[in-house]
């Protein structure tokens, strides 16, 4: 069998090649976000627009549809549509902003990512283009009625694809080698007419020398009737071949300031040149001398019903006599080589299904890779020569981040929703891509620790809209499971990662345990944590009336930090006896912290409530006094995370550890009686640490696999079921604080709207209970069973348990019974259609009761955890 993708992969990661020169690294939306916003008070939804973005030069990114570029962004390369009754080129995808949207911020468009590969010698994307008008005014209007109790209005809903008048639009890449890229548009007209469609892939420099003086404009010229010549300071040349005889339609990547600004254009060709050229009969729109930064390659086209045609193109540092006569047998080739590459990774006992279920999530998170460029002391600063930025962002969002300059490949969650990394989230896709690209998951969580993003504090960048907040703590954990999928591929282990992540992890730990302990006690406040609105009160902010809230999943993300760090100190110690001092100060250190959850202050009161069997956060109050806040939540099973598992061979190999620990026993028992038998081996020659011994993991797991609270048909819920119809009450300081169970998108405004952990269920919280599962079984072995779901008088072991909670997970994706997916909702066409029932998406999360996919669509960083299932 082949290995071409593999040898490759080799290549990159030896310095041999640079096959990820060229990849999918242009963003969904570039408009928006926070690096373009100038705003004196960093209103960055309407500092630029939808509307403004076709007429912007971008400082810092580009976005496009299906657009590649290269690992720079100094060239891209995107697709833009008209379908002749459009008021606007489709160039990039529509969606509502924050304030738009009845539950935050929403793509409203069809399209999936269908296949990549690690070195992305193939992709493939399909997006659907109505052939009626884009409803863009009506997706707006009947979201802006919608209250938070209705659902959102999607562009499925507005019947455009009813009567099948739309295009299926494949965009296809493949590599023939590093600079050598082909392109094809395979589009399908699905209905029973014939249609026209203005096909445009476009070319165009991202604007740099508007902001840096020295920089030289680069150049695209006509060297013929199919021909293009691309040029610039900062890369070799390149030629674009063109098959079908295109018109070339040129103008500048420059604002049009005139449409922006009401001031006069730099250039007399302008970025929305094409688009008034083409949709307003504007003809001097565009340079007639046929050169400029940006070039649209036009296609007119007339589509038979069910019919389809082919565009093909061909980027290249090569002049090439015969363009296209080997283009189809390279495409072949490189389909193949995914093919062979994909069916190593996939379960031997895997149904065709599944295969397509992980396929398609792995080019998912390999498809939301982006070029991430930011300069925060310049941002806040402004560029030399243009106007300097108001006042107020001086001491603005991210001004304590002036160190932090990024201009690198970054796996995102979503490009359109969430065009910027979030620090947690960065940690999962890391995980996720691990088993096909585990030195690209190693470079990330590097990148993530290194000087440029790292706080001089120890602190992590949180996310773009404010990297102060704290996100759980999980890099560790990322860390030592890209380490053992890379050793278990590889054959060895990559000690040298190991050693630089956890060097770096070292100052992050620090900063936890010096910031976020407000009181000293090993109890930890974190904030929202990622979990946004799950609590009583809004955890981003003081309590109201003051105090502080003792939060049951910032102790236990640092508990479960506190082990990882154990591991892979405990990794690192077995070739070099120095960490063994490391091993021993994370074993105490979580002690400490397992020792204050269940007994902390003059109160002698802990987080674990032994009458419920739950773990709960603890309010103190100004006066002294203290709550605990009986809400069932998530945030009480994520003590379950703290737990690793070694080897018996590993504690006699590491004696000075072994020592110490048994020294521990007799100086503090009263701690040590808290956590597991770590000193006592199982059946399976383990050792176990954990917060949890096996009495209190059955209290929670009988809550958890409870039907009535936790366990869904679909996963395990964020809050408990029982709060549908009797919502927890908490009254403080004369006002009544509610939590109500909510399936789908929460009612509440807090977090803008976007916030939604009152009842739905999350792929990486359940994703870390399965693994934790699977850890606490290598110890208790098969002996240890539990009823499954509670109160059926069924047991199984915790293995069992841990593969039947992976079954429903997967549920939400494949086919039931009726042939439906349940991530598709109620939707007939989505479910039945043939041009629609097999292409998936890959949600932020999901209704608790039903299972249909909700939030961001197109969230496949951490949904792509479905693939390790």
């Amino acid at each position: 069998m082949s290995k071409a993708e593999q040898n490759r992969i080799n290549q990159q990661y030896n310095n041999q090649k640079k096959w990820l020169k060229w990849g999918p690294y242009v963003t969904d939306r570039q408009w928006g976000t926070v690096r373009e916003d100038y705003s004196p008070g960093g209103d960055a939804w309407t500092f630029t627009t939808h509307d403004t973005a076709r007429s912007k030069a971008f400082r810092w990114g580009e976005e496009g549809l299906g657009a590649i570029s290269d690992d720079q962004q100094l060239l891209c390369l995107g697709l833009a549509l008209w379908n002749g009754k459009d008021a606007i080129l489709k160039e990039r995808l529509f969606g509502l902003n924050n304030g738009e949207g009845n539950h935050g911020e929403d793509v409203k468009e069809l399209y999936y990512y269908l296949d990549n590969t690690p070195m992305h010698t193939y992709m493939q994307m399909l997006y659907k283009y109505p052939q009626a008008a884009f409803p863009y005014a009506k997706l707006v209007e009947e979201n802006a009625k919608r209250s938070r109790q209705e659902a959102e209005y999607e562009l499925m809903d507005t019947g455009i694809f009813n009567e099948d008048k739309y295009f299926d639009v494949f965009i296809h890449y493949a590599k023939n080698s590093e600079d050598d890229l082909l392109i094809e548009y395979n589009i399908f007209n699905r209905s029973n007419e014939d249609a026209e469609l203005h096909i445009l892939p476009q070319l165009w420099y991202r604007n740099n020398w508007s902001w840096d003086g020295a920089a030289v404009k680069p150049a695209i010229s006509s060297i013929g009737q199919d021909k293009l010549l691309l040029h610039s300071e900062n890369q070799d040349k390149l030629y674009c071949y063109a098959d079908g005889k295109p018109e070339f339609l040129f103008t500048d990547n420059e604002s049009n300031n005139e449409r922006l600004y009401q001031s006069a254009n730099v250039s007399d060709y302008v970025k929305d040149g094409i688009h008034s050229y083409l949709i307003n009969g504007q003809k001097g729109a565009v340079n007639p001398a046929k050169t400029g930064t940006k070039v649209a390659i036009h296609y007119k086209r007339i589509i038979p019903a069910k019919q389809n045609i082919s565009i093909k193109l061909r980027l290249t540092g090569d002049q090439l006599k015969t363009p296209f006569a080997d283009f189809d047998q390279i495409f072949e080739t490189r389909k193949q080589e995914a093919d062979e590459f994909y069916a190593d990774k996939h379960a031997e006992n895997s149904t065709e299904e599944e295969k397509m279920l992980q396929r398609q999530a792995w080019a998912g998170i390999l498809w939301n890779k982006q070029y991430y460029n930011y300069d925060v002391n310049v941002w806040l600063k402004g560029d030399a020569g243009l106007p300097k930025p108001a006042d107020q962002r001086s001491c603005g969002r991210n001004y304590h981040w002036s160190h932090f300059t990024a201009g690198d490949i970054i796996l995102m969650p979503d490009k359109w929703e969430y065009p910027w990394f979030a620090a947690w989230d960065l940690a999962f896709h890391c995980m996720a891509l691990a088993p096909i690209d585990p030195d690209f998951a190693k470079q990330q969580l590097k990148l993530l620790l290194s000087n440029n993003y790292i706080h001089p504090n120890g602190q992590l960048p949180a996310y773009e809209w404010d990297f102060t907040d704290a996100n759980p703590p999980v890099h560790a954990l990322a860390s030592y499971k890209v380490y053992l999928i890379d050793k278990k591929a590889k054959g060895t282990g990559d000690l040298k990662f190991l050693e630089e992540v956890f060097q770096r992890l070292l100052l992050n730990f620090t900063w936890w345990v010096n910031q976020k302990d407000s009181e000293g006690n090993n109890i930890f406040e974190g904030g929202f944590l990622g979990l946004d609105n799950i609590g009583v009160f809004n955890r981003s902010e003081p309590v109201p009336g003051g105090g502080f809230l003792e939060q049951a999943d910032g102790t236990s993300w640092m508990a479960m930090y506190a082990l990882n760090m154990l591991q892979i100190s405990i990794e690192l110690a077995l070739n070099n006896p120095l960490y063994e001092d490391m091993a021993i100060k994370f074993a105490e250190h979580f002690l400490f912290i397992a020792g204050s959850i269940d007994n902390m202050g003059d109160h002698h009161v802990g987080l674990w409530d032994d009458h419920d069997g739950f773990y709960y956060d603890l309010l103190r109050k100004p006066d002294g006094n203290w709550d605990r806040l009986r809400l069932r939540t998530l945030v009480g099973l994520i003590p379950m995370f703290a737990v690793i598992v070694f080897s018996d061979q590993d504690w006699k190999d590491l004696p000075k550890l072994r020592t110490r620990l048994e020294a521990f026993m007799l100086q503090r028992p009263d701690l040590v009686q808290l956590v597991s038998h770590w000193e006592d081996k199982s059946g399976n020659d383990k050792h176990l640490f954990s917060l949890l011994r096996g009495h209190r993991m059955k209290m929670l797991l009988r809550r958890m696999l409870d039907t009535t609270e936790f366990l869904s048909d679909f996963g395990i819920r964020s809050v408990s079921k029982v709060y549908e119809t009797q919502p927890y009450n908490y009254w403080l300081n004369g006002s009544d604080y509610s939590v109500k169970y909510i399936a789908a998108e929460s009612d509440t405004g807090m977090f803008g709207g976007n916030s939604n952990w009152r009842g739905p269920i999350w792929m990486p919280l359940n994703y870390l209970l399965i693994d934790a599962l699977k850890h606490f079984h290598e110890y208790y072995t098969a002996d240890f069973r539990v009823e499954y779901p509670t109160g059926s008088n069924e047991y199984f072991s915790l293995a069992e348990i841990a593969d039947l909670l992976g079954k429903r997970l997967k549920k939400l994706f494949l086919k039931n019974e009726k042939g439906e997916r349940a991530v598709f909702g109620d939707y007939p066409k989505l479910n039945h259609d043939e041009h629609f029932k097999d292409y998936i998406l890959y949600y932020e999360y999901f209704n608790g009761d039903n299972g249909k996919g909700l939030g961001a669509s197109h969230q496949t960083g951490w949904t792509a955890l479905i693939a390790l299932l």
